[in-house]
């Protein structure tokens, strides 16, 4: 057997494939998780490309579940582009790590919450926004990643618009 010591630094700034097979060897070394076939299809076959319509139609079904929408525009983040056609990856645990949720269990429901509301916005019941692989992934259509950053960048745009006109309209302080 032979072993090999890697840096932080070299993890992270090795490619993508790379850090996830790392990963996956970890994972597997400590007894996380069992070993899945590398040939394992993710279930991509149904995602849909989403517009920035759709995704703002699904966030005013959950607009009022905090932790679904924390999870819908923590999708909005660059993700890893894979196969063809090409999909966006999210590793759940770190949707985990930046929406605060307790556990994965928490994320999935949050993930199936926004599934459910893209049927009820299509008004399809075989839509899916987001799919999942053997290894710990969140999978969406590149467009849909793009539409809701978009969204967000659109909401950040129009919450800075609000607010400029409060700033002028203070009254300054008499001299």
């Amino acid at each position: 057997m032979t072993g090999i010591t890697l840096t932080a630094e070299q993890i992270r700034n090795a490619p993508a494939l790379v850090r996830q097979w790392i990963e996956q060897e970890v994972i597997t070394s400590l007894g996380l998780a069992p070993r899945t076939p590398a040939a394992a299809p993710p279930q991509a076959a149904h995602l849909v490309a989403c517009s920035v319509e759709d995704m703002a139609g699904v966030l005013e079904h959950v607009r009022g579940v905090f932790p679904a929408v924390n999870v819908l525009f923590e999708l909005g983040r660059p993700g890893i582009s894979i196969g063809q056609p090409a999909v966006m990856t999210f590793r759940l645990m770190d949707i985990l790590h930046h929406t605060r949720l307790q556990d994965v269990g928490q994320v999935m429901t949050c993930l199936e919450m926004l599934n459910q509301a893209l049927t009820e916005v299509r008004k399809d019941p075989s839509v899916r926004f987001c799919g999942f692989d053997n290894e710990g992934h969140c999978l969406i259509a590149p467009q849909t990643q793009t539409s809701i950053a978009t969204l967000w960048q659109t909401m950040m745009e129009r919450q800075q618009a609000a607010q400029a006109p409060e700033a002028g309209s203070r009254i300054a302080p008499a001299a």
